[in-house]
């Protein structure tokens, strides 16, 4: 018999620790804002590459969205070099109801 569990999300079934599984939701979440913005702009890799000041092997590692080859901080600088701002806000939890 097989035994079949269920998740939240993803990043849970990814991540026991719920905090990491925040954490690794909210690198993807900037990784496809990043990748979104490519796509946008129509840049091609080599263009990207000159942009983010990164080599163009690992634009294609961003492209094709392999999330344990960047860091948080590399994303968030990432999206300033695409020039956006970045703001990080810091909150209580939500009560649950």
């Amino acid at each position: 018999m097989v035994k079949i569990e269920a998740f939240d999300s993803v990043w849970d079934a990814l991540e026991d620790d719920p905090i990491e599984a925040r954490a690794l939701e909210r690198r993807a979440n900037l990784m496809r804002l990043v990748q979104d913005k490519i796509e946008k702009g129509k840049w091609s890799q080599p263009e990207v590459a000159k942009m983010l000041g990164i080599s163009r092997p690992r634009v294609s590692d961003l492209v094709r969205g392999k999330l344990s080859k960047f860091s948080l901080d590399t994303l968030l600088i990432f999206v300033e070099r695409m020039g956006d701002e970045v703001h990080i806000a810091v909150r209580k939890p939500k009560m649950a109801a």
